[in-house]
Formats: C-alpha cells, sequence, structure tokens
C-alpha cells in the first residue's frame, strides 16, 4: 500500500463564467459517489452540463476512500485513455501534475476570478506549477460525530465531548443493548476514526507536527502518539462483530435506525440522512469529535482535469470546470452532499444548522490555527505516507496489539515511506 496512489477529489470555490458558449462535446468523469446522497450530488452535476450541452459519460467506481477508482484510472492514464476529469484531492493532484498527465484550465480560472473567490487554502491545492489543473467541489467537515439522540435517551447517556467521557457513554449504550459506535471494517474508515483521535488527543500543532508534510519524525515517535493508540485501542470493544467490510454508509444506516448510537465520520454522512427523510436536532445530532470542537479537518472534493487530444472534449472539459464553481451548482451540490460550498460568498439560507457549524468551525479554525487537512482522505501528506498510516492503522485495530507497539509500527512504516 506503500506504492499506491492514494487519490481524492479535492473542493473550493470558483465563479461561473458570465458568457459561456454552449457547444456540443462529452465528458468521461471518474468518481466513487455512489451512496444515496452523494448519488443525488453527481446527478445534479450531470444536469447542469446537459443543459450547457455536454454530455456525461458515467465511469462510477464503488468503495467510499476511492482506492478501487484510483487502481482502475491509474490503468487507463498509463494506456493512454485517461478520462476527461477523475475525483482527485490533495498531494495526489501534484503527483499527477509532475506526472503530465492533467490538463492547464488556468484560462477558465482567470476569466471567472478563481483567486479571489476561492480560500487561498483551496485554491493552492487545485494548481500545479502555478495554473490551475482542477476545479473544488466542496469543503467538507471530517471531524463530525453523528448520534441518535432516542438512542442516548433510552440508554440515559449523554453525547461525549471528550474521549474519556466517550468511554463513559459508549458503555452505557452498551449496557442498553445498542451498539456504541457503528463503524466500517475498511482501512479507510479506520483512518478516519485514527484521525479524530490524533486530533482530539494530541491536539493541532501535534496533528500538523506529525501528520502534515513535512513529517516531523521526533514528534511522530513521542509519548503523545502512545497516547493516542492507547485511546483508538480502547474503541475496539464498542464495535460490533459484523464491522469489517462494512461501507461507510451502511454504517450511517446503523444510526439512523437506532442500532447503533454514534458513528464519527466527515459530514458526507449528513446526507444519509438527509435521503432517509431525518431532521437534525431531532433524528439526529451532529457535534465535533470528541476533544475537537474548536477545530476543523477539511477534506476538498475536487475534479483534476486530464490531458484531451482533440478539441471538442477540450470545450467540454471547460464547460464543466465552470459549472462546478457556479452559485447555483455550489449551493444545490452540497445541500445534497452534506458539506459546505468551496467558493465564497454562497447564501446561508437554505443550509442546515450543522453546515452552519462548519462554516463557522471552518472560520474560526483558520484563525486560530487549528484549520488541519485530513490525512486519512488525501490531504496531507504524499500517497506512499498516506498508505503507510493506512496500514499501520488499521492493523492495530485488527489485532491486539499493545498502543506501544501500535506506536512504533506506525513511526517505522513512516519513516521508510518519507
Amino acid at each position: 500500500m506503500k506504492n499506491r496512489m492514494k487519490i481524492s477529489t479535492l473542493a473550493a470555490t470558483a465563479l461561473l463564467a458570465t458568457t459561456t458558449s454552449v457547444s456540443a462535446g462529452e465528458v468521461e468523469v471518474l468518481h466513487w459517489w455512489t451512496s444515496g446522497g452523494e448519488a443525488a450530488s453527481v446527478n445534479y452535476l450531470k444536469d447542469k452540463l446537459s443543459d450547457a450541452g455536454v454530455s456525461w459519460t458515467d465511469f462510477a467506481v464503488a468503495g467510499g476512500g476511492g482506492e478501487n477508482a484510483m487502481t482502475v484510472l491509474k490503468s487507463r492514464a498509463i494506456s493512454g485513455n485517461p478520462p476527461t476529469a477523475a475525483q482527485i484531492k490533495g498531494p495526489s493532484i501534484q503527483e499527477w501534475g509532475d506526472l503530465g498527465f492533467l490538463a492547464d484550465i488556468d484560462g477558465v480560472a482567470q476569466a471567472n476570478d478563481w483567486d479571489n473567490l476561492l480560500p487561498s487554502v483551496v485554491s493552492d491545492v487545485m494548481k500545479h506549477n502555478g495554473k490551475y489543473v482542477a476545479a473544488p467541489v466542496n469543503v467538507h467537515r471530517v471531524n463530525w460525530m453523528w448520534s441518535n439522540p432516542e438512542v442516548f435517551r433510552y440508554a440515559g447517556a449523554t453525547i461525549p465531548t471528550t474521549w474519556d467521557d466517550f468511554m463513559v457513554q459508549a458503555k452505557k449504550l452498551q449496557s442498553a443493548g445498542f451498539i456504541a459506535l457503528a463503524h466500517g471494517g475498511q482501512a479507510w474508515q479506520d483512518a478516519t476514526l485514527f484521525e479524530a483521535v490524533v486530533l482530539g488527543v494530541g491536539g493541532a500543532d501535534y496533528y500538523n507536527s506529525a501528520f502534515v508534510n513535512p513529517v516531523d519524525l521526533d514528534v511522530l515517535n513521542s509519548d503523545t502518539t502512545v497516547e493516542v493508540f492507547e485511546t483508538f485501542g480502547k474503541l475496539r470493544q464498542f464495535v460490533d462483530a459484523n464491522s469489517p467490510g462494512r461501507d461507510w454508509n451502511v454504517a450511517t444506516s446503523m444510526v439512523i435506525e437506532g442500532k447503533a448510537g454514534m458513528q464519527i465520520m466527515g459530514d458526507w454522512a449528513k446526507g444519509e440522512f438527509k435521503v432517509a427523510g431525518k431532521n437534525v436536532g431531532t433524528d439526529f445530532i451532529c457535534t465535533a469529535a470528541p476533544g475537537t470542537s474548536g477545530a476543523h479537518t477539511f477534506n476538498i472534493d475536487s475534479f483534476a482535469f486530464f490531458k484531451q487530444s482533440d478539441a471538442a472534449s477540450s470545450e467540454a472539459q471547460n464547460i464543466m470546470a465552470a459549472e462546478i464553481l457556479g452559485t447555483d451548482f455550489q449551493t444545490v451540490f452540497n445541500l445534497n452532499k452534506g458539506s459546505i460550498p468551496a467558493r465564497l460568498g454562497v447564501s446561508r439560507a437554505e443550509f442546515d444548522s450543522c453546515a452552519h457549524d462548519s462554516m463557522d468551525a471552518f472560520v474560526a479554525a483558520s484563525a486560530s490555527g487549528s484549520l488541519v487537512p485530513s490525512f486519512a482522505h488525501g490531504m496531507a501528506v504524499s500517497s506512499a505516507v498516506s498508505g503507510a498510516i493506512y496500514d499501520s492503522v488499521t492493523n492495530f485495530f485488527n489485532s491486539d496489539q499493545s498502543a506501544q507497539e501500535g506506536a512504533d509500527q506506525l513511526v517505522a512504516s513512516v519513516s521508510s515511506a518519507l
């Protein structure tokens, strides 16, 4: 896995061109948005492109973390037949750019003033050698915990805000006959849970030093990392035996249906609650993962554009890029997806309290230094380091390793990947 290119999507903001010539064309788009809320979001983009005269060929590869999709993408690109656009994010955009595969869409970006419409933390990731090669669709907050309030009431438990309290309340849920923590036993989900523990236990300074490029091995090889693994290891007892291989949205449905009390997952989980007709505050509650209320772990979904051999495909590509950053698309897509707009200036009116909390946390964390990129979702480190983290974390969580053994394995794996 160390050598695997883990590529996901990025999100940001941009302005739709005031004048876009509608010309027939086609885009083939690789993505892994196949769950209910995700599919609704993708379908809206298809409709927008259809209105602009561009047809969409869907290239969906299931798998919530995108590993399957990236394997297919590499095969297509190496064979000289890449799709028009692919869901790629973070440092992986730079890796694809360095390989010479990505198209320059800087003309669209300049015409629509993307530099002023996107926060710099977003726009910087969308560029390769100073030129835009990708368009952001959203900003996800990853450090969310989703809870079923009825389950908590029945168990006489309260929603925890610290990891110590999490252990207490989770045991109450278990004693009442519920699964305390809904989780899917897949490597990317293990890493997502681990990431929340890293931030909640170690704080933003430790997180940025140990898990964001350039990784500080002295900080990673510290007592704090052992403490992180101690907390992470305690969570094993609250996950049910059927967890291995479970998709993330199936875990979300366990909370929706009242089988489980909590899930720690990014705000794409909210899209599943919405599809199920559930309302925030009554049917589900969104709170920051324990110990992370003042922080915001961001994951930016984006589409990177691949070089095309004909003018019609390139024009369709440009239309797609412009549509992605329009205010209408940014609003509807993110309402469906559960995320927040990547571009600035989009009205908050239609967004719910969870989205408002995410928007506020993004701004506040940016000012306080607690805005951190998600290493579990390809935003913080190279694909090699990301793979090393995935391997170490999932091996620990699915074994009886001690916290010290888990920390030692992580340090060794990351060291060899740097």
